[in-house]
């Protein structure tokens, strides 16, 4: 269940992810490198990690014109990261370039494949922040339409908060089709910015992939007592 967690990275310096990496790496699957570590640290940090076999989802959300996006997306696979995400807003034509890119580059330079995913709503928006930005669609049918939408792109997958995973394995049809989920709390954490979350277990039997967990490990006063009891919760909930 371990390769089910990745221990997102939201830090501000690479010292103390450093730290984190070397605690943390027999305990979960991956860590998530966002935008403020990124920023801070850069993408030397990014390939020092993957140099030494660390699995980085690397969660910038890269939303441009398509050339430019594609082109970023690459280097993230020169970068050597197992899994990288665009928004599903930049359109069908920004991510069927990236995938192409992606794949043509990594054939030709030999490179190991990332998966690519794309963001569907964060979960930290709710019907009002979609109005806000002129979208009329409920989150939930909005997040089903960027799915369908990000795996007729031939996309690995999305990022979606756990309220919405049956919908997506029910309206997307690809056993394939990965289901990345931040907004995850487990019960003995705060909901902190997030609207739409279930717990751990809750995410995982209703068909989730990964979890995206940050705060509630990394804020716990036993980090590591944390990350074990989400992993005893998710193989009890799948025991019964």
């Amino acid at each position: 269940m371990k390769e089910k967690i990745i221990l997102a990275l939201d830090l501000s310096s690479a010292e103390e992810a450093r730290n984190i990496v070397q605690n943390f790496r027999g305990e979960v699957g991956a860590f998530k490198i966002g935008l403020q570590l990124f920023t801070a640290a850069g993408a030397s940090f990014v390939r020092e990690l993957t140099r030494e076999g660390v699995r980085i989802f690397l969660d910038l959300k890269f939303h441009d014109i398509p050339n430019t996006a594609a082109s970023a997306a690459v280097e993230a696979a020169r970068m050597g990261v197992w899994m990288f995400n665009v928004h599903a807003l930049g359109g069908g034509e920004m991510m069927r370039e990236t995938v192409e890119r992606v794949r043509d580059a990594c054939a030709k330079e030999n490179l190991a494949r990332p998966k690519m995913i794309a963001v569907t709503v964060l979960t930290s928006s709710d019907a009002n922040t979609l109005r806000e930005t002129g979208i009329a669609n409920e989150p939930a049918g909005q997040v089903l339409k960027l799915a369908q939408l990000a795996s007729e792109c031939e996309m690995d997958g999305v990022v979606a908060s756990p309220r919405e995973i049956s919908l997506i394995r029910d309206g997307v049809g690809r056993e394939d089709f990965l289901i990345v989920t931040p907004g995850v709390r487990p019960a003995f954490a705060t909901v902190d910015d997030q609207k739409r979350v279930m717990t751990p277990a809750e995410a995982i039997v209703a068909g989730s992939d990964h979890l995206v967990i940050g705060r509630p490990i990394l804020r716990a006063d036993d980090p590591l007592r944390a990350v074990r009891s989400i992993i005893e919760e998710i193989e009890s909930a799948q025991a019964t």
